[in-house]
């Protein structure tokens, strides 16, 4: 996964510096290097950032946020989210109650 973060990154990065490129100085990188915006590879590329982008914004807006934890009761690690850590430690002290 730290490889397809790492390109999907370098990608929107090359975007929007094309994108800062054409707003300044009107000259789009992608286009000149690849044969004109209507290119079948120009157009790959575009699509490729594109993709990138949403990649991206999925994993803003859907994080997954699991967090290794050591179980003081045994001493094995679980894995698990923060709302998951919530409910197992009111489980485990319902368990203690129990006893």
């Amino acid at each position: 996964m730290r490889i397809i973060n790492s390109v999907t990154l370098t990608l929107i990065i090359v975007g929007a510096i094309n994108w800062g490129v054409i707003a300044f100085f009107q000259l789009d990188f992608v286009a000149a290097l690849f044969g004109g915006q209507d290119a079948f590879l120009s157009r790959i590329v575009y699509g490729v950032i594109g993709l990138s982008g949403l990649y991206y914004l999925t994993k803003t807006l859907y994080p997954i946020g699991i967090i290794p934890t050591v179980d003081t009761i045994d001493g094995n690690v679980r894995y698990s989210t923060e709302v998951a850590e919530e409910y197992e430690g009111n489980r485990r002290e319902t368990e203690k109650d129990e006893e």
